[in-house]
């Protein structure tokens, strides 16, 4: 990252099997990226035993969620970690609109914003055919069975989609078809995000 340039801070969004993990990968290459997955944050923490991860630990063994403050302090070091690349991929955060306003305040200390949220678009039959899919060689349990999957997408649809509005105020919500050939779907992206950069 040179001196004067400006970050890119993408949130790539959509529900489960929509695709956001294949295509961040792509774009983390092309784009000197760096994807931030709220799942990689917990198996980095909680594998090194770190503080947060211990902190993470005692809420997930009682069977609760782990506080927004808890995540966004994850996500804190993992930025500071990674202080040369061009931008970040948020993949699956934020997901409640807590998490946006903690996600706008934590870059705006460091000077920086969101610059687009970008939704992959593909309807829930699809997604339901795509989980159970990837469910024969995932050795997820929740990829394997409909009736789970389909209260995944309740759920985004109740919980999450708000995040999608929270951008969307700002003028910062875009969407895309996340349908059809990987490499269709990738190029609509690296155009947008061209676009932006």
């Amino acid at each position: 990252m040179e001196k004067g340039e400006k970050r890119i801070n993408l949130i790539l969004f959509g529900p489960p099997g929509s695709g956001k993990g294949t295509q961040a990968k792509m774009l983390e290459e092309k784009f000197d990226l760096l994807q931030i997955s709220t799942g990689d944050l917990f198996r980095y923490e909680l594998g090194n035993n770190t503080p947060l991860g211990k902190k993470a630990r005692t809420y997930m063994d009682k069977g609760q969620l782990v506080p927004d403050e808890v995540t966004v302090a994850m996500l804190k070091n993992k930025l500071e970690m990674h202080p040369h690349v061009k931008g970040y991929i948020f993949d699956g955060f934020p997901r409640t609109i807590p998490q946006s306003e903690a996600l706008d305040e934590l870059l705006k200390e460091r000077g920086e914003s969101v610059d687009s949220l970008i939704s992959l678009v593909v309807d829930e039959e699809e997604i339901v055919k795509r989980l159970l899919e990837r469910g024969k060689t995932s050795g997820r349990k929740d990829d394997a069975n409909e009736e789970v999957i389909r209260e995944r997408i309740s759920v985004y649809k109740s919980e999450t989609s708000p995040v999608y509005d929270y951008y969307d105020k700002q003028k910062l919500s875009q969407q895309i078809s996340g349908v059809g050939d990987i490499s269709d779907i990738n190029g609509r992206l690296n155009s947008l995000i061209s676009s932006l950069a």
